[in-house]
Order: structure tokens, then C-alpha cells, then sequence
């Protein structure tokens, strides 16, 4: 979940390139940083007496990144350095426990993703050995435990054999000041090397590289890397050499940036329509490829943690009412407990935009023992998703780096639709309602529509309680909006089926209380008409979206009606809406607090 950046290479401000790539990765954790950079015979008050080694010099910090500039000393000339942004797991949010971490020598430096599930009792161990420890992280045993190693082997050697120590699922990037060298190894979070002519970069997400190189390099799980002069790929446990194959990614710089926009997630809602126009214009093929594959299978499951569980939800209803057919849906996290009856015939499609979290991981771990098929509905080329599935399919959104999912979201919503047409050989007609979709997305992100929206925004920002209600395939839009304005707004907000009003939330409307009502004009339309004018009736106050202005509405977000499709519209107003809120409270919408964008820790 955190961010990771290192570097080694011929250029002399490696600790600047540093805090350069960290800052595109902050989205990854935001609750402290640090930097550590080789500096030659400094003079500092270090535990071993030999102050000619080249040591790391360190500059850890409190608080976000974005706005962070070097101490002096990590501006003096170094050609190795590594940085990580961190949200915290072990030990409180304090300048101690920010990565990195350091050896007694001041010579290995530790940056790290996961948890150490055994640190305690390699802690005891190397305290017993002399080790003296600053920190209450886990993390922290990891340079202390390849020290010990260094006094018996190598680095590369001594890195290896500390990692196959750790339980858990891990990633870890170490430099060494003394040979100029990084070693990266791998079994659960990411880690993406990109190269030039004479240089290396270490990420935690291809994010962090594409301002320096498009060639990057994958490191899966059991595999370690040692970065110098040249790179080399190895095995674990072993340590047997393999070939890196280096992958050419086409994200541009500018993706990763914000441009003209304040913020990511302002920019990623106003990217929605080209999203919505690549899928629909380019996606055919590979969409009739997986209908293919769900046609050919005995039980389709989809499953997605977060934003893209509702998405997952929203497909039953496309698959049920488009192309005729059952499919199941489960939260990421929840179907470890439903696996029992997958076979080799079962297919389960997963949809995530990292590809890394943890809750989809894992369960598709234990699936795959079962042989049963996976298809992966991904965003990041190369992630653990996208490697571990049976069948790929990229959303083409680019860059994602608000915390809150917007244009991840529509493009799942847009492929799944696609997908329950192309079951019915009828994919043209889906492309042409996606293609209406983004002209409404469009007009929506006008700015006399964008006015009305901040309108609403500075009422609803003042609530402690909100409602939002749809039946049908307007029920995930629901929850999802109901996901976005807690995520960012920090306001209480539940989602629910407008039927399920009367079997007990009802008791909570009360004068005052705001409803955000979806009403498109389908068959859901009467009965959410009715159930909003049950909240009315006791003094809510009731926001309606859909094509058509009702009595009952005390404002109106207007979405016009394409057919099925209305629903992947329906959600761009509410985002907007999120995000205004939480303009107004004076909240960052692009990190909202305890969260970060790739969850890899249960």
C-alpha cells in the first residue's frame, strides 16, 4: 500500500530523483516519507567507529509529500538513493517509524511493503546478537537481519537469505552504500524496475517510472533482483539466475501528472468520456473473446473488492436483463468462504484496477489449485492480476492516482456492458449506447451543469446523514455513490435498495434528511418515485437523477436516458458531487485519510 521509490545510475542528484518519483506515488500512502541517500565521510554520531565508509544520510518526515523539499545534506551529490511514502501498519505515525530503515552501519538501507508476520522473534534474535533498534515497525529487522548476514557472504547473498527468513507476503528494496548496489525481491506487493542506457529506478507502481523510461521490467513473486553496473534476475528460494524480459508501456508522462486540474480525482472524472470512447470504439475483439471463453464455462462468478465489487454487481443485472443469463458476484474478501464448489469447469472474472490488492489475490490463489479459470478485467499491464489470470483484458484508463476510483469504475461499468451484449452476438448495439454514454458524460462535466452540482454540494457538505436509493441496476449505483461521498466528504452516507426502505432504515429519516434518488425511466421508475415520496412525506429532502423532473425532487441532476446504459451515466454526477463536497470542507479528495489506492495488507 505504500510508495516506493529507488534509484541507482550515473546521475549525481539520485536523493532529488528520489523525492521526484515519490511524489507521483504518494497516492500509495500519505502518512509520512523518507528519503535515504549515499554520502561519502560525513561526520555523524554513528554506532561503529569508522567514519571514512559511505554511509546513508536520512530525511524522514511527518505528513504529506507533496510539497517536500530535501535537507541540504541530501542535496550533496550521490548516485544512489531510495525513498518510500507510508501508510502505517506497524508502530504509530511518527518520524521513527518512517521508511527507510536503516542497519547499525548506516550502510544498508530498507524500504518495505507487507508485514512481517515472525518480526518479533527475528527482533529477539538479533537484539540477543547486539542490534540496536529505533523503531516499533516490523520493517526495521529486515537491514538488521542482512547485516548479520554480511559478516558470513555477500550482499546479494545476504539480502537473499534475510528475505526467505520473513513470513508473510513481502516486498523489499535494499541499497548498499558500500558496493553501490539495489537488490528488490518480492512474494506479495509490487515492485516494477524500469532501465535507460545507465540507470535503474525501483517502484511500486509503473507511475513513479514513466517520467524516466517506458521499459520496465515486472518483478513477480519468489523473484529478486540486483541492480548495479547491469541487472540481474533471480529465483527464491534459490537464487537461480533467470532472464529478464523487459515490457515497452504506453502511458504517457502527462497521464501521471495533473495538467490544468487541482486535483487527480477532478482530472480523472473529467477523462471518463475518452475512456468510455476507447472501449466502445476498440475493445470488440478482445470483449467477444472472453463471451466466448463465459460461454464455454459452468458457473461464472465475478468478483471485485471496493468500487469494483458494485461493478461486479452491476454486471448480474446486465447479464440477467441483456443477455439472459445467471452469473454470480461476490466481494473479493468474502469468497475465500464461498470457494468450495469451484471446479475445472468454473470461470471467475475479476475486475480490479491495481491488480494487486490483497482481497483478490489471495482468493484466486486458492482457485487456481482448484484449476478453475480466471479472467482478469485489470488496469495495470504486468501487476499480480493480470500475470495470474488465464485470459487479460486491460481497461485502457490510464494512470488512476485519486484514491477514490472514478474512471477505473466507468470502465469496468462499460466493459461488462459490451460483455453482456457480445453474450448475445450483439456487441455493435452496446458499442453505440457507450458511445451516447460519453457524449452525456460530456455534458454533465459542463460547467452550468458542474454549477448546480457545487449548489447542492454546499448543502449536502453541511449533513451528517445521507441516503442513497435505486432498485434494478440503479441499486450498485447506489452503493457506489454512497462509497464515493464517504470516501472523500467524510459524511455518513448509506447506500440501499429503495424496497428495502420500509424493512427498517426508514426509522431514521427524519426533517432535513437528504436521498439521493436514482430514477431512470425504466421499470424501476414507479417504484423509486414511490419510495422517495415515503422519505418526502417525513421531511427528507430528496436529490433526484434521472431523465425526468419529478414533484417530489427538491433538485434535479438531470441524466438522459440511454436505455440499460443509463446507469454508467447516472454515477458522474454523484463523483462530482464528492468531490465538491469535499472542496468545501477543505478535505483532500485525492487522499482521503486511513485509505490508500492498492490495498496489499489484509
Amino acid at each position: 500500500m505504500c510508495g516506493i521509490f529507488a534509484y541507482i545510475g550515473k546521475k549525481d542528484d539520485a536523493a532529488e530523483i528520489v523525492l521526484s518519483g515519490l511524489k507521483l506515488l504518494e497516492y500509495r500512502g500519505y502518512d509520512s516519507w523518507g528519503v535515504a541517500s549515499k554520502i561519502q565521510n560525513l561526520k555523524l554520531n554513528v554506532l561503529d567507529n569508522n567514519k571514512s565508509k559511505i554511509k546513508f544520510q536520512i530525511d524522514k518526515h511527518i505528513g504529506k509529500i507533496g510539497d517536500a523539499k530535501l535537507s541540504a545534506e541530501l542535496k550533496r551529490s550521490s548516485n544512489l538513493a531510495i525513498g518510500h511514502t507510508r501508510w502505517a501498519t506497524h508502530g504509530g505515525v511518527v518520524e521513527k517509524n518512517a521508511h527507510p530503515h536503516l542497519d547499525c552501519t548506516r550502510t544498508i538501507a530498507v524500504v518495505h511493503n507487507g508485514i512481517v508476520e515472525n518480526y518479533i522473534d527475528l527482533k529477539k534474535m538479533l537484539l540477543s546478537k547486539g542490534h540496536q533498534f529505533i523503531s516499533e515497525t516490523d520493517t526495521e529487522v529486515i537491514p538488521h537481519l542482512i547485516e548479520e548476514n554480511l559478516k558470513t557472504k555477500g550482499f546479494a547473498s545476504s539480502v537473499r537469505d534475510a528475505f526467505n527468513q520473513l513470513k508473510g507476503m513481502n516486498a523489499i528494496v535494499v541499497a548498499y552504500s558500500l558496493s553501490s548496489e539495489i537488490v528488490a525481491a518480492k512474494n506479495g506487493s509490487p515492485l516494477v524496475v524500469g532501465k535507460t542506457k545507465d540507470e535503474f529506478m525501483v517502484a511500486s507502481d509503473t507511475a513513479g517510472i514513466i517520467k524516466y523510461t517506458n521499459q520496465v521490467l515486472f518483478i513477480k513473486d519468489n523473484e529478486m533482483v540486483i541492480l548495479g553496473k547491469d541487472v540481474t534476475l533471480l529465483t527464491l528460494p534459490d537464487g537461480k539466475k533467470i532472464k529478464p524480459q523487459f515490457n515497452k508501456i504506453t502511458w504517457k508522462v502527462e497521464d501521471a501528472t495533473l495538467g490544468k486540474y487541482k486535483h487527480y480525482m477532478l482530472k480523472e472524472i473529467y477523462e471518463q468520456s475518452k475512456v468510455i470512447r476507447n472501449i466502445a470504439q476498440n475493445y470488440t475483439q478482445q470483449i467477444e473473446s472472453v463471451g466466448k471463453i463465459i460461454k464455454k464455462s459452468k458457473g461464472t462468478f465475478f468478483i471485485g473488492a471496493g468500487s469494483a465489487a458494485y461493478a461486479c454487481l452491476s454486471g448480474t443485472y446486465f447479464f440477467s436483463k441483456i443477455a439472459h443469463l445467471h452469473v454470480n458476484m461476490s466481494s473479493a474478501s468474502e469468497f475465500n468462504y464461498l470457494e468450495d464448489f469451484l471446479n475445472s469447469r468454473s470461470l471467475i472474472i475479476a475486475l480490479s484496477q491495481s491488480g494487486e490488492t490483497i482481497d483478490i489475490v489471495e482468493p484466486l490463489t486458492r482457485a487456481k489449485i482448484k484449476k478453475s479459470k480466471i479472467v482478469a478485467i485489470v488496469n495495470v499491464l504486468g501487476s499480480t492480476l493480470y500475470r495470474m489470470s488465464d485470459y487479460k483484458l486491460l481497461l485502457g484508463a490510464g494512470p488512476e492516482k485519486a484514491v477514490a476510483s472514478t474512471k477505473a469504475y466507468i470502465a469496468k461499468l462499460a466493459v461488462l456492458y459490451a460483455l453482456s451484449y457480445a453474450m448475445v452476438d450483439e456487441i455493435e448495439k452496446a458499442n453505440q449506447d457507450l458511445l451516447e454514454v460519453a457524449k452525456e458524460a460530456e455534458r454533465i462535466l459542463d460547467a452550468k451543469y458542474a454549477k448546480q452540482i457545487q449548489r447542492i454540494a454546499q448543502q449536502l457538505a453541511k449533513a451528517v446523514h445521507i441516503y442513497t436509493i435505486g432498485r434494478g441496476a440503479s441499486y450498485p449505483t447506489a452503493l457506489e455513490a454512497a462509497m464515493k461521498i464517504k470516501e472523500v466528504s467524510y459524511v455518513h452516507t448509506e447506500g440501499l435498495a429503495g424496497g428495502e426502505l420500509k424493512h427498517g432504515p426508514l426509522a431514521l429519516i427524519s426533517k432535513g434528511s437528504p436521498c439521493i434518488v436514482f430514477a431512470p425511466d425504466d421499470e424501476t421508475y414507479d417504484a423509486i418515485i414511490s419510495n422517495a415520496t415515503e422519505i418526502k412525506s417525513r421531511g427528507g429532502v430528496i436529490i433526484g437523477v434521472g431523465p425526468l423532473n419529478n414533484d417530489v425532487f427538491d433538485y434535479w441532476l438531470e441524466v438522459k436516458n440511454i436505455g440499460e446504459a443509463s446507469i454508467i451515466a447516472q454515477i458522474i454526477p454523484i463523483q462530482l458531487l464528492a468531490y465538491h463536497m469535499a472542496i468545501i470542507k477543505k478535505l483532500d479528495p485525492d487522499k482521503p485519510r486511513n485509505l490508500a489506492k492498492s490495498v496489499t495488507v489484509k
